[in-house]
């Protein structure tokens, strides 16, 4: 098979997308080999388009008004019927019921129909409304065709013939990577890996120091990369390892899906205005609170990124003749901003405080199951508690390194913070301080790494092992008698271990079950993060808290020449594949037949 001239890495973002490449076809002067950002072509204001490393992933829905005249249109887009990037994510802080955001959220939410057009959730009657898949494919899709309008014009170079490494949360089960597959398959992208983002973002790091980094890194270094984006909050832990003399990386441990992040800040604040204004006697509805929140975002980010400024102006439009000059006008301070983060999101805490959940009302609208704590430090001192052994040699209780990445810990102030906190954590006599690596972009490098990542597959060189994230197991009802008001107990049959390496199966050929043939059956899917001890077949009693259901597995079981509702005996069968998802299937040896399960995405 012939090789792409590109390796491309994108990382699809819930608040950016970035495409990196690299040009195989490059000579071996100064600058070849290296990781080159795609300058994506958006509409930036009606009428004009620019080019920028960040693709916003917002999509704008115009008015039929709006998209006269193609002043929204794209060149490979005549009609402009949905606005990606920069102008769709200011024209939807002016009209947020037609502003589509955090569909990568979405796409990883159990509790809604994901193939369902549901987005955006508060649109009027008459704007159109999209699945989470199809916004996911609409940024990779408007990717896809601003790089075949500018650098894949010639045959092979279209990006729908490269090697694409597509990022993901480490935190993503594997419905969630199958959906992001389908998502990239809907927009054309068939050729595609998966990579986790902290892997990505320490492959940028590694790219850097590729001459020096044994001496940065040794045997036996436990780093911790902490990712807080937009929309989530992501930890992975990764151990230096030596064989025969030589170094090596595993990741051995991964969070799980924390929905935390700067949107959860961006709110914050924006609440915090609200209140100021409602003290004064202005109160906004439900259409400008929306506004103010995406507005609040934009002033947040001036405030981090410059330290000379003070204080930002915010306007939210007017929406009654009550309001003078038809808007209403506030101003965020820095102050406020350090203060609320630091307090509200990164607290002080000890190394035993864990979040805490709060119950849930039983009616709620239609959102993102954001987490009730929204300590980032309480939920590290969890993932720290759950995946440390505190009994190692040396008494070591924690990472003795740290990787920072995400556009949430751009700002100084926020690292400082977590290094502060965590820091005592980890000590022990004689222990070195917690030495930080130095990211070389925090809103570039995962798409960055997932290039060099693709590099070292195609060349050869020094690579993350880990395999799998999770643990995987199916819902096993027990037998034993009835009892009333009781429902039977389920054990859950692990069938796919954590570090199972992409590429392989494994079966269960002692364990033979009864499978209904010409109905439809239903399979419960479970998943851990905190059980690597177990193997294929291991049947776990008490799992309630290491053991979190996932989703159904459904399939109809058609089974030509076999009469419906006969009995075969079947084995179960599981694939990591080489993109990265997982294939589940049951396999007759006695009737030559197979079948394979689909996840159920519907809620």
């Amino acid at each position: 098979m012939t090789e792409s001239r590109y390796i491309v890495g994108i990382d699809l973002g819930t608040t950016n997308c970035v495409l990196s490449y690299i040009d195989t076809q490059e000579g071996e002067g100064p600058g070849s080999g290296s990781a080159k950002i795609f300058h994506v072509p958006q509409v930036v204001a009606p009428g004009e388009i620019g080019e920028k490393d960040l693709l916003p992933s917002f999509i704008y829905l115009p008015t039929d008004q709006e998209k006269e005249g193609g002043r929204l249109a794209m060149p490979w887009d005549p009609f402009g019927d949905r606005l990606v990037g920069a102008y769709a994510i200011s024209r939807g802080t002016e009209v947020p019921g037609r502003l589509i955001a955090s569909a990568k959220s979405w796409l990883c939410h159990q509790g809604v129909d994901r193939t369902a057009p549901i987005l955006p959730p508060d649109a009027p009657e008459g704007v159109p409304k999209f699945s989470p898949i199809v916004a996911s494919a609409t940024y990779l899709r408007h990717l896809k065709m601003a790089w075949n309008h500018t650098l894949g014009k010639e045959k092979g170079e279209r990006l729908e013939d490269q090697d694409i490494y597509l990022t993901i949360p480490a935190s993503f089960d594997a419905v969630a990577r199958e959906l992001t597959v389908k998502a990239a398959s809907s927009a054309g992208l068939d050729n595609i890996t998966l990579l986790e983002e902290p892997q990505a973002a320490f492959y940028a790091w590694l790219h850097v120091h590729m001459e020096d980094w044994k001496e940065i890194i040794g045997q036996g270094d436990l780093i911790l990369v902490c990712d807080v984006g937009g929309g989530t909050t992501d930890f992975s832990l990764i151990r230096v390892t030596s064989e025969e003399g030589e170094l090596g990386l595993e990741r051995v441990a991964v969070g799980e899906h924390i929905l935390l992040g700067g949107d959860n800040m961006d709110l914050t604040l924006a609440y915090g205005l609200a209140e100021e204004m409602k003290a004064r006697g202005t109160r906004l509805d439900s259409f400008q609170m929306q506004t103010l929140w995406h507005n609040v975002r934009i002033a947040k980010e001036r405030l981090l990124s410059d330290q000379g400024s003070q204080e930002v102006p915010v306007v939210i439009p007017g929406r009654g003749s009550g309001l003078v000059g038809g808007t209403v006008r506030t101003s965020l301070k820095r102050e406020q901003v350090e203060s609320l983060l630091l307090e509200g999101f990164l607290p002080s805490c000890k190394e035993d405080e864990w979040p805490q959940d709060r119950p849930k009302i039983g009616l709620r609208e239609l959102g993102l199951p954001y987490v009730s704590d929204t300590a980032i430090t309480r939920h590290l001192a969890r993932f720290l508690g759950l995946h440390i052994d505190k009994s190692t040699p040396e008494g070591s209780q924690g990472p003795n390194v740290i990787l920072f990445n995400g556009g949430v810990l751009k700002a100084g102030v926020i690292r400082r913070r977590i290094l502060e906190i965590i820091a005592p954590w980890m000590h022990r006599e004689n222990a070195p301080d917690l030495k930080e690596l130095v990211s070389p972009d925090l809103d570039l490098a995962v798409a960055q790494g997932a290039s060099y990542y693709g590099l070292v597959r195609r060349t050869g060189g020094l690579r993350i092992r880990g395999g799998i994230a999770r643990s995987y197991y199916m819902g096993i009802e027990g037998a034993r008698p009835a009892v009333p008001g009781l429902p039977p107990p389920i054990k859950a049959l692990c069938v796919v271990p954590q570090g199972m390496e992409e590429g392989t199966s494994v079966s269960l050929p002692k364990r033979t079950f009864g499978l209904i043939v010409g109905h439809p059956v239903e399979f419960r899917f479970l998943a851990s993060t905190v059980r690597p001890q177990d193997v294929v077949g291991d049947l776990v009693e008490d799992w309630d808290e290491t053991i979190e259901p996932v989703t159904t597995l459904q399939t109809s079981m058609e089974a030509p020449g076999v009469e419906p509702g006969t009995v075969i005996p079947v084995q179960l069968e599981s694939t990591v594949t080489e993109v990265g998802t997982l294939d589940l299937s049951l396999v007759s040896k006695e009737k030559g037949l197979r079948f394979d399960l689909e996840f159920n995405v519907r809620g």
